[in-house]
């Protein structure tokens, strides 16, 4: 989608890609999503070098566990939750507006010097063993 995106962006942009934290860490029930995240990342960073030149910025965010329909699937998720709101720094739970408003500043002037990275949007969680 990058690459098809990229022609369209003629004065540079942003281009996210949603991760998440078990593309790094092993989380119980996360399965083949985890390895499959982890690609994303690195994807996320070989099209960060490859359209960096065109002025396009490329972002992975990885926020912490939402509830959306697709999570909803995963067993165990209300534990899930309850453990990353309990482990998290700040003591609570993203929304989806949390990852909304760093997307919004990702795709600004003000990060305009910020590509081919994993932004956490967890509340902290990931630095916490």
């Amino acid at each position: 989608m990058a690459k098809l995106a990229a022609p369209l962006m003629t004065d540079g942009g942003s281009v996210f890609a949603m991760s998440y934290y078990g593309a790094n860490r092993v989380v119980a029930n996360y399965n083949v999503m985890a390895p499959a995240k982890a690609a994303l990342e690195a994807a996320c960073r070989y099209l960060a070098y490859e359209l960096g030149p065109q002025g396009i910025r490329v972002h992975a965010i990885s926020p912490g566990p939402l509830k959306t329909r697709a999570a909803s699937g995963l067993k165990d998720f209300g534990l899930l939750l309850n453990e990353a709101a309990q482990k998290a720094p700040l003591g609570e739970l993203v929304d989806i507006m949390d990852v909304g408003f760093a997307c919004a500043y990702l795709a600004t002037l003000l990060a305009r010097r910020i590509t081919g990275g994993t932004v956490y949007v967890d509340g902290g969680a990931n630095i916490v063993a």
